[in-house]
């Protein structure tokens, strides 16, 4: 069911997951907790289900939130480049070079993943964050950025 609703608004897919996958998990966590009831505490099965159980809250959260993809693919692309990288990285001159690297690289993978130019919003951070106070400077990230310059585009126009 989640594969048909993927790409989908927030709000089909937390109706969907509602009525069609909340049932399903339910029958998942009683048929485990029924299996742990009948294994041995010692079992390494238990313990995996015991552990799963013990945490049904952070493994649900996707069951009121439509907002949560349950596909890391995102994620994995965003770390491929990484991977091809890998050789070059040997070669950032210190370990502290290193450090700055990747710093820099998570702040442009994050920019492309909030749908913001790199390039534009570095250029316009490195401009203003001298005259931002530190309580302030969470204006700067990447998504509240990207709403602040559609505001300004909007006033502008």
């Amino acid at each position: 069911a989640e594969r048909t609703i993927n790409g989908t608004p927030p709000e089909h897919r937390l109706a969907v997951r509602q009525t069609d996958i909340a049932p399903l998990v339910d029958d998942l966590f009683d048929w485990m907790r029924e299996c742990c009831r009948r294994m041995s505490t010692k079992n390494p099965v238990a313990h995996a289900m015991n552990y799963f159980l013990r945490r049904a809250d952070t493994f649900t959260r996707f069951l009121t939130d439509g907002r949560i993809c349950l596909s890391n693919n995102a994620a994995e692309r965003a770390l491929r480049g990484i991977a091809l990288g890998r050789k070059a990285w040997l070669f950032a001159g210190s370990d502290r070079g290193g450090e700055r690297a990747a710093a820099m690289y998570s702040l442009i993978v994050t920019a492309r993943l909030n749908d913001v130019d790199p390039h534009a919003w570095l250029a316009d951070v490195l401009a203003r964050i001298n005259d931002i106070p530190n309580p302030r400077l969470h204006e700067l990230l990447p998504w509240h950025w990207k709403a602040h310059q559609q505001v300004h585009n909007t006033i502008a126009a």
